[in-house]
């Protein structure tokens, strides 16, 4: 498995304002960034989590802001914005942000099942310039079948 470290970045404070108001953030975080920089961490994870088969140290630790995929960002900011506010209602339309959130996490979901393909640099832990699988298996089976006769 893929071993990866998050060095910070992915998701700047400043760039959050653009899903919860500046006023928002200071009633909640009481103007210190520890909570929202820890919501943002937690949100990153939370991403990563269902991006196994990519290569997570390129897409999260994207040395230049252009780099990254504007999509992913923006589930990302969603992510973080929940777990933020769910420390305080103060003025945010929960509903609204639990809805946000939602989405980004089904996002995520279809991308970890394969149904959509965003583009994102794949995994490539044995340097053999293919891709590799996903290192996640999925399993089950068809829904059972009763026979009528």
């Amino acid at each position: 498995m893929e071993e990866w470290i998050y060095t910070g970045g992915f998701l700047t404070l400043q760039e959050v304002e653009t899903h919860l108001y500046k006023e928002a953030i200071d009633t909640i975080s009481r103007e210190d960034d520890t909570t929202l920089l820890a919501a943002i961490d937690a949100a990153v994870q939370e991403a990563a989590g269902y991006l196994g088969a990519y290569d997570r140290a390129k897409i999260f630790n994207a040395p230049k802001p252009k780099q990254r995929n504007q999509l992913l960002l923006t589930f990302v900011k969603d992510i973080a914005v929940w777990h933020f506010v769910n420390l305080c209602n103060a003025g945010a339309e929960l509903e609204l942000k639990e809805k946000r959130y939602d989405r980004a996490i089904a996002w995520l979901r279809q991308v970890q099942k394969g149904e959509v393909t965003p583009s994102l640099p794949r995994a490539d832990n044995d340097n053999d310039g293919k891709p590799d699988g996903s290192t996640e298996y999925i399993y089950g089976s068809n829904p059972k079948r009763n026979q009528h006769f």
